[in-house]
């Protein structure tokens, strides 16, 4: 089963304050790829990386950003601030992101804390809509204890709850592997929630069941830019029409 690097450090600090061991994990594909995919290139970032040098980034040719924001109920990045607002003001498209922890919380009680931590949306053409990361558990069992059926019914809590306070439908994160695993390869979110889809491979791979096409792929865990490398499937313009939830 392949298992991402992300979830192993952007858990760290929550490691930390909650005191809980973490799982190892292994790699998300066998072989990473050797250049950037199509598409226009962006990064997403953590506690993990600090204060980031967003002009160097930029400068390198990143153009949007999604930083993590939370985690469950209990855990906001102390780095938050210098990560969301300098990537915003250098120019960069960016958004925030929410790891999910469904073995602890409902889904919409999750929603409102990242809501309420920085996960908000406004129509200012920068902004993205927040994205639920919801992966393979660096705590504990795979799918968090939680049945298909049980999954999919906390994802549905926190993506309606999230378009509720925002307007906005999340970007659902995951993986192939994770998806079918812990959701049964539940198509129904393929309709409004853009996929981020992680694989560290040459190519994409088959994407979840549902969605013809991802919106963001996550490449590799390093590269040009600090953070995790990706890429938007799209032109910058297109973007846009993303972050404005249409025409600005």
């Amino acid at each position: 089963m392949n298992r991402p690097l992300r979830s192993a450090r952007r858990a760290a600090a929550a490691v930390l304050l909650a005191t809980v061991t973490l799982v190892a994990s292994a790699t998300l594909g066998a072989t990473p790829a050797s250049a950037a995919p199509a598409g226009l290139p962006g990064m997403d970032v953590s506690s993990h990386q600090g204060n980031v040098n967003w002009s160097a980034a930029w400068n390198n040719g990143a153009r949007f950003a999604y930083v993590k924001a939370t985690e469950g109920t209990y855990y906001t990045n102390p780095y938050f601030a210098q990560q969301y607002n300098g990537s915003y003001n250098v120019g960069m498209i960016r958004g925030s992101y929410h790891f999910a922890r469904p073995d602890t919380t409902s889904g919409a009680t999750q929603a409102n804390y990242f809501v309420d931590h920085g996960g908000g949306w406004s129509k200012d053409g920068k902004t993205l809509p927040g994205a639920l990361d919801i992966e393979y558990n660096p705590y504990g069992s795979t799918c968090y204890g939680l049945s298909q059926a049980s999954m999919r019914s906390w994802i549905a809590s926190f993506v309606n709850q999230y378009h509720s306070r925002t307007g906005r439908w999340a970007t659902i994160y995951t993986t192939t592997d994770w998806w079918i695993t812990c959701t049964g390869n539940y198509s129904g979110f393929a309709a409004n929630n853009p996929l981020w889809i992680a694989r560290y491979s040459s190519s994409v791979g088959t994407l979840p069941a549902g969605w013809p096409t991802y919106s963001f792929w996550q490449w590799a865990s390093s590269g040009t830019f600090p953070g995790d490398q990706n890429v938007w499937n799209g032109t910058l313009d297109r973007l846009k029409v993303l972050a404005c939830n249409g025409p600005c």
